[in-house]
């Protein structure tokens, strides 16, 4: 699985990168944990960073209790009732869904060691930065009523719309040669030919691009437990260290 990762990019390079025309409230990242507002590409507005929180809720969910979904299998995405419209780009009426890229320049997993738990930090060869595949979906809260005739006639007036609430998916696959020493799922990696195509592209043309990122073109290295702890977001957390 992808359960933590980084970007802390320069703005202007990422907007080079990812030929962004806007990379209005990013901040880079050292340590991006779920739940959090993070840095998305979406097929909606591709030329504009938006932020959107770690942890799909499909539309249809009554609550937060039937989402929060931080990855979402290569395998079974296309089928699975979460992730399918998003996948599709089906918008359900009001609220939309559709594919993104998860911009980062790196990610952590943990591995067992005889000393206990160990974390990893998984980076591109050349520490570049590089896409993720992600979808993403707006849910909206159940209206409520107030007004104490509400409770007799439920024709209380109505509190509001709830604010739409915006959440994203990281895409995971089996591990390449790199990854699978420390996990059995990875992150699908997309080549940067392929960004567009993952997000304009037909479900079947989508599906064709989880595949493994090449291994010889990843590495891996042994960084603090410090980043055990989301609110350990700083740049200390990336920094190798050694197990001597």
């Amino acid at each position: 699985m992808c359960g933590r990762y980084s970007l802390f990019v320069p703005p202007n390079d990422l907007a080079e990168r990812f030929d962004l025309r806007s990379v209005e409230g990013y901040e880079p990242r050292y340590n991006a944990a779920p739940s959090q507002s993070l840095s998305v590409i979406a097929d909606e507005q591709a030329e504009t960073l938006q932020h959107m929180e770690w942890g799909l809720i499909p539309s249809w969910a009554d609550s937060r209790d039937d989402g929060g979904h931080i990855n979402a299998r290569a395998e079974t995405v296309a089928e699975k009732a979460s992730f399918r419209a998003a996948f599709r780009q089906e918008d359900d009426g009001p609220l939309a869904a559709g594919r993104c890229l998860v911009p980062a320049n790196g990610f952590y997993e943990w591995t067992e060691t005889d000393r206990g738990t160990q974390p990893y930090r998984v980076t591109l060869s050349d520490d570049e930065p590089f896409a993720m595949a992600g979808l993403w979906a707006q849910w909206q809260p159940p209206t409520t009523q107030t007004g104490l005739d509400a409770f007799a006639s439920g024709d209380g007036d109505e509190a509001g719309d709830p604010d739409v609430v915006e959440t994203f998916t990281i895409v995971t696959t089996e591990p390449n040669a790199v990854v699978e020493k420390l996990h059995h799922r990875m992150a699908v990696i997309l080549p940067e030919d392929d960004e567009e195509r993952w997000l304009r592209g037909s479900p079947e043309e989508a599906q064709s691009l989880l595949e493994l990122f090449p291994a010889d073109r990843m590495r891996s290295y042994p960084v603090s437990t410090a980043v055990n702890d989301p609110a350990n977001d700083s740049p200390e957390v990336v920094e190798e260290v050694s197990l001597g």
